[in-house]
C-alpha cells in the first residue's frame, strides 16, 4: 500500500495503512509546508516563514535542516516519498494523489468537467468525503491558519457546486434538509440561500422559500446595510410566480461544452520571421500524456517592442487544435503607466470566461485561485499571461496540475518561474535584416515597398530590427500616404530626432513611451546606471568600464547590470560584456540629459575615459616594450589598473576594446579634452599598426595633432606628425607621409631630441624605399644608425641595421645585406623584441633568396612567420608569405607557392589593402586565383 498523507483534518501520515509518527508540531508543520507544494521546490525562506512566521529563532536555518533530516528518517520506510535539497530549498517528491489536499482539488476539477451528472455527483462526494475535520489540526502558525481558512473556502465552493448539480438533476427533496443546516451555519451566504429557495420551491414549499429570502433580506440590511443581489431578487420574483423550473440560477456553475472559453485576441495581422522561436515553443509546450505532474509552462522574454505578444498569439492560433477545452487570455499590463493588473482582477476575468456567476466568485485572492485551479484541473487548455510584471502577479494564475499549457510574456526575466515552477525560457531578440525587411514590406503595400526600396533598407537599418519601431514607421506612412519614406528616413538619420520619428500618436505606438514604462520600473540605483550607459561611447562596454563609469565596486556594478538584464534593457552577449540596442541607448541618453545634472554626467564620462586611458597605456607598454614612453598618465588614488601577463593578453584586450577606445577618443576630441585625446591616440598606435587599421590610425593622429596644436605643445605635435607619417606610409600616401615626417624631423631637431630624429630618419628612409629611391633611403638609415649608436640605443640600432640590410639586397649587394641582417637579428634577440626580430628574419631570408640559397631563405621566412603570427600582424604576415612564395616557386614547388599566395591574399583582402590586386595577379600567373 502506498504512503498517504492527510492535511484535511488532523495532520496524518500512513505507510501500508499504519500510522507514521512524524514528530512534534514544528516538524509536522515543515512536512505540511512541503506537502502543500508537493513536487515543487519550497525555498528555505518560505519554509521559515511558514513554520515560524515572525518568530524565527537564531540559527533557524540549522534548526530547519535538522527537522528535514528527522523527517527523512521518519520516511525511510516510504519508498515512494523523498525529500531532496534543490535550488535553494527543499522538494518533497511524491504522487500528488497520495496527499488528500491535492486529491481533493483534482477530483473537484474532474467533477466540474464530467458531463454525466450521476458520475459527477459521485466524484463530488468522493472529493468532499476526504475532509475529516478542521484542516491542518493542530498546527497553529500564521501560515497554517491562513491556509486553513483558504482550504475551508475551497471546500465550501466545491460543496456549493455539488448542490447546484444536484438541484439541476432533481435531487431537491433530499437536498433541502442539508441546505437548511448549512444556512444556519452561513446565514449571509446568498448563493446558499438561493439554492435552499430552489430546493424548497421545487419541493412544493413556496412559502418556506419566500420566508428564507425575507430572513436573508433582513439580515443583510441589519448587518451590512445592503439588499440581496439582483440575481437573487430575480429568483424571488420567479418563486412568487411559481416558476420553479429555474435552470442555472442562484449561482449555478455550468459545466460541459458551454464553458469552453475562447479569450484569445485575434492573431497578429502582419507577422514575419520567428520560425526558430515558433518551433522552440512547440517543442517546449507540447502537451504531455505521459503522466508527468508538471504544468507545461514557457516564458517569452525580451525588451519592449520586440514582438513578444505577437509571437505568443501567432503560436497560440497555430496550435488551437491542441486545446479543445479552450483558451484563457489576460493582458496583465505589467508595464502600464497606471500600474500592473492585480492577480485577483485577472482571476475574475478567467472565472467570467469559465462561466462562474458573479455571485459565486469569492472576494479573497486565495479562494479565487483555488476555484480557478479546480475549474481548469484536468482540462486541455491554453492559459496566456501576457505582459507580466513579476512572479507575485503570475503565481496565483498558474494551474495546479498537468493538462493545461501556460505561455507567459514579460519584459523581465522571471527567474523564479524557472527555478521554482519548472518553466522553460525563450529569449526574443530583434529581427535579423531579412526578417525586418519582410515585416516592413508586409506592413506597407508591396508596390510602395518596391518603389522606395532604398529608403526601406535604410529604415530597417535605423530601426535596428525592432518590430515596434518598424510598425510605427509603417503606421506613419499609412496615415500619411503622401509622405515619402525619404522624409521619415531623414528624421531617422539624426540621433537627435530618431525617437521623435518613432511616434505614431498614442502611448502604444510611441517608442519613447514604451521604453519609459520599462525604465520607470527600476529602482534608483539601476535607473541611474542605465542612464549613464546611454552616454557611454562605443557599441558595448565591459564590466570594469561599467564599474568605473558608475564609480562602484565591480561586484555592485555586476548586480545592477543583472537587474538591467532582467528588465531587458541591456544584453550580456559575452561574459561581462554588455550592449544596448541603439534605440534603447538613444532613449537612455535623452533621459540622462533631461534628468541628471550635467556635472554628474561629465564626471562619469571622464572616469570612463580615464579608465580606458590607464588600461590602454599599460597594454601598449606590454605590447611594445621597446617603444619609448611619453609622460605617463597618472591614475587617481585608489584606482586599480588591469595587469597583463604578456603581449598576447595585451593584444586580446586591445582587440576587444578598440572600438570603445576609438569612440572614447572621438568623445574627448568633441569635448575639448585635448590632453586625453592626445594620450589615447598615443596608446592606440602600436595596436592599430599591427592589426592593419591604418585609416583609424591616421584619423586618431589627426585628432591628436589638432589637440597638440591647441595645447601649443611642440613635442606632442612632433609625435603626431611622426605617427601620421607612418600611417600614411602604410596607406600608400607617400607624398603626404613624407611631408609629415619632415615636419616631425624639424620639430624634434628644434627640441634637440636625437633619438626621435633617428626614428624619423628611419621612417623617411622607408618612404624613400617605397618610392623606389633606394640610395636616398640608404642615406636616411645610415644617418639613423649613427644617431642610435651615439645614443647607445640598441633597439633603434637593430631596426636601422635591418633596414640597411634590406636596402643592400635591393641594390644587389647581397653579402653586405647578410651581414647587416644577421647583426640585426642578434641585437633584437638580445633586447627581446620579437616583433622587430621577425622583420630582420624576413630581410635575412630575402638576402639568402637572392643569393640562390633557397633552403636558408625558407628557414628564415618560416621563423619570421612564426614570430609575426604571435602578434596577429596581418600585413607583415602577408608580406612574408609573398616572399616565401617566391622561394617555393624558385625551388620548383608551385603548389606550395600557390598556398602561400592564397593565404597572403586572404589577409590583404581582410585589410582592404591595394596590394591584394598584385597578389591576385601573381596567383593568376600560377593558375590558381581564388
Amino acid at each position: 500500500m502506498p504512503t498517504e498523507f492527510g492535511l484535511l483534518g488532523e495532520l496524518q501520515a500512513q505507510v501500508d495503512g499504519q500510522p507514521l509518527n512524524v514528530g512534534h508540531v514544528r516538524q509536522r508543520c515543515v512536512l505540511a509546508a512541503l506537502l502543500v507544494d508537493v513536487n515543487q521546490v519550497v525555498q528555505v525562506g518560505q519554509l521559515v516563514d511558514r513554520v515560524w512566521g515572525e518568530h524565527a529563532p537564531a540559527g533557524v536555518n540549522a534548526t530547519l535542516y535538522s527537522y528535514v533530516s528527522r523527517l527523512r528518517a521518519c520516511l525511510t520506510t516510504a519508498d515512494d516519498v523523498r525529500i531532496v535539497r534543490q535550488s535553494g530549498g527543499y522538494l518533497l517528491a511524491a504522487d500528488p494523489d497520495s496527499v488528500d489536499l491535492h486529491r481533493f482539488h483534482r477530483l473537484a476539477g474532474l467533477a466540474r468537467t464530467t458531463p454525466d451528472a450521476a458520475q459527477a455527483l459521485r466524484i463530488f462526494d468522493e472529493s468532499l468525503n476526504l475532509w475529516r475535520g478542521e484542516p491542518l489540526t493542530p498546527l497553529d502558525t500564521p501560515w497554517a491558519n491562513g491556509l486553513r481558512d483558504a482550504l475551508q473556502r475551497d471546500r465550501i465552493a466545491v460543496d456549493r457546486d455539488r448542490s447546484d448539480l444536484a438541484l439541476r438533476h432533481g435531487q431537491h427533496a433530499t437536498l433541502a434538509p442539508y441546505l437548511m443546516a448549512c444556512v444556519d451555519e452561513h446565514p449571509l451566504d446568498e448563493r446558499l440561500v438561493g439554492q435552499l429557495m430552489l430546493a424548497l420551491s421545487r419541493s412544493g414549499l413556496q412559502a418556506e422559500a419566500l420566508d428564507q429570502y425575507d430572513r436573508l433580506r433582513r439580515r443583510l440590511a441589519d448587518s451590512l446595510g445592503v439588499d440581496p443581489t439582483p440575481e437573487l431578487q430575480r429568483l424571488h420574483t420567479d418563486v412568487l410566480k411559481g416558476d420553479t423550473e429555474l435552470p442555472d440560477r442562484a449561482g449555478t456553475v455550468v459545466v460541459g461544452e458551454a464553458t469552453v472559453p475562447r479569450q484569445l485576441p485575434a492573431p497578429p495581422p502582419h507577422f514575419a520571421g520567428r520560425a526558430r522561436e515558433l518551433s522552440e515553443l512547440t517543442r517546449l509546450l507540447s502537451v504531455r500524456d505521459d503522466g508527468g505532474q508538471a504544468v507545461a509552462m514557457c516564458a517569452v522574454g525580451g525588451p519592449g517592442g520586440v514582438g513578444k505578444t505577437s509571437l505568443a498569439l501567432r503560436w497560440a492560433h497555430d496550435n488551437l487544435a491542441s486545446f479543445p477545452d479552450g483558451q484563457l487570455y489576460v493582458n496583465l499590463r505589467g508595464f502600464d503607466p497606471a500600474g500592473p493588473m492585480p492577480p485577483e482582477v485577472a482571476l475574475r476575468g478567467f472565472l467570467d470566461g469559465l462561466r462562474v456567476p458573479a455571485t459565486s466568485v469569492p472576494a479573497d485572492l486565495d479562494a479565487r485561485a483555488a476555484l480557478y485551479r479546480s475549474l481548469v484541473a484536468g482540462r486541455r487548455m491554453l492559459i496566456l499571461l501576457d505582459n507580466a510584471h513579476g512572479l507575485e502577479q503570475v503565481v496565483p494564475l498558474l494551474p495546479g496540475g498537468p493538462g493545461c499549457v501556460v505561455l507567459i510574456t514579460s519584459r523581465v526575466r522571471l527567474g523564479g518561474l524557472i527555478t521554482t515552477y519548472g518553466a522553460r525560457w525563450v529569449g526574443l531578440d530583434v529581427l535579423d535584416g531579412d526578417e525586418a525587411h519582410d515585416l516592413l514590406a508586409r506592413l506597407l503595400s508591396r508596390q510602395r515597398a518596391d518603389a522606395e526600396a532604398a529608403s526601406l533598407r535604410e529604415i530597417v537599418r535605423r530601426c535596428g530590427g525592432l518590430p515596434l519601431a518598424l510598425s510605427i514607421v509603417a503606421a506613419r506612412a499609412v496615415m500619411q500616404p503622401g509622405l515619402p519614406l525619404d522624409a521619415v528616413t531623414e528624421e531617422l538619420r539624426e540621433e537627435a530626432t530618431r525617437l521623435d520619428a518613432l511616434n505614431a500618436g498614442d502611448l502604444t505606438a510611441d517608442l519613447r513611451a514604451v521604453f519609459a514604462t520599462s525604465h520607470h520600473r527600476l529602482a534608483a540605483a539601476p535607473s541611474r546606471l542605465f542612464l549613464l550607459l546611454g552616454l557611454a561611447p562605443g557599441p558595448e562596454i565591459g564590466l570594469a568600464a561599467v564599474a568605473r563609469l558608475a564609480d562602484l565596486p565591480a561586484t555592485r556594478a555586476r548586480l545592477l547590470m543583472q537587474t538591467l538584464q532582467d528588465h531587458h534593457l541591456v544584453q550580456q552577449h559575452r561574459p561581462e560584456r554588455y550592449r544596448l540596442h541603439d534605440l534603447v541607448r538613444l532613449y537612455a541618453a535623452d533621459r540622462a540629459h533631461r534628468d541628471q545634472p550635467p556635472e554628474l554626467l561629465a564626471a562619469a564620462l571622464l572616469r570612463l575615459v580615464e579608465h580606458y586611458l590607464h588600461t590602454a597605456q599599460r597594454a601598449a607598454r606590454v605590447l611594445d616594450p621597446q617603444r619609448e614612453p611619453v609622460a605617463a598618465w597618472p591614475a587617481p588614488t585608489g584606482w586599480s589598473v588591469a595587469e597583463f601577463s604578456g603581449q598576447p593578453e595585451a593584444l586580446a584586450w586591445f582587440a576587444r576594446e578598440h572600438p570603445m577606445l576609438l569612440a572614447a577618443l572621438e568623445h574627448t576630441a568633441a569635448q575639448g579634452l585635448d590632453r586625453h585625446t592626445w594620450h589615447l591616440a598615443w596608446t592606440l598606435e602600436t595596436f592599430l599598426d599591427y592589426q592593419g587599421h591604418w585609416r583609424d590610425w591616421a584619423q586618431t593622429q589627426r585628432l591628436a595633432l589638432d589637440a597638440a596644436r591647441r595645447l601649443q605643445n611642440p613635442l606632442r605635435q612632433a609625435h603626431a606628425y611622426r605617427s601620421l607619417g607612418l600611417a600614411g606610409t602604410q596607406l600608400g600616401l607617400l607624398d603626404e607621409a613624407y611631408d609629415n615626417q619632415r615636419r616631425a624631423l624639424a620639430l624634434f631637431g628644434e627640441l634637440g631630441d636625437e633619438g626621435r630624429q633617428a626614428d624619423i630618419a628611419r621612417g623617411l628612409g622607408w618612404i624613400c624605399h617605397q618610392r623606389g629611391n633606394w640610395a636616398e633611403a640608404l642615406d636616411f638609415n645610415q644617418q639613423a644608425l649613427k644617431l642610435y649608436q651615439h645614443l647607445d640605443h640598441r633597439p633603434g640600432q637593430a631596426l636601422a641595421l635591418n633596414n640597411l640590410g634590406w636596402l643592400h639586397v635591393l641594390l644587389g649587394e647581397h653579402r653586405q645585406a647578410l651581414a647587416f641582417c644577421a647583426e640585426a637579428v642578434a641585437v633584437h634577440q638580445k633586447i627581446g623584441d620579437a616583433h622587430a626580430e621577425a622583420g630582420a628574419w624576413d630581410s635575412l631570408g630575402f638576402a639568402h633568396h637572392h643569393l640562390g640559397e633557397y633552403a636558408q631563405a625558407a628557414r628564415c621566412y618560416e621563423r619570421a612567420l612564426e614570430l609575426v603570427r604571435g602578434f596577429h600582424d596581418r600585413f607583415n604576415e602577408a608580406d612574408i608569405l609573398r616572399h616565401l612564395a617566391e622561394t617555393r616557386q624558385a625551388t620548383g614547388d608551385p603548389d606550395a607557392a600557390r598556398g602561400c599566395l592564397e593565404a597572403a591574399l586572404t589577409l590583404l583582402r581582410q585589410l582592404d589593402h591595394p596590394d591584394a590586386e598584385q597578389v591576385r595577379a601573381d596567383l593568376d600567373r600560377l593558375g590558381g586565383s581564388p
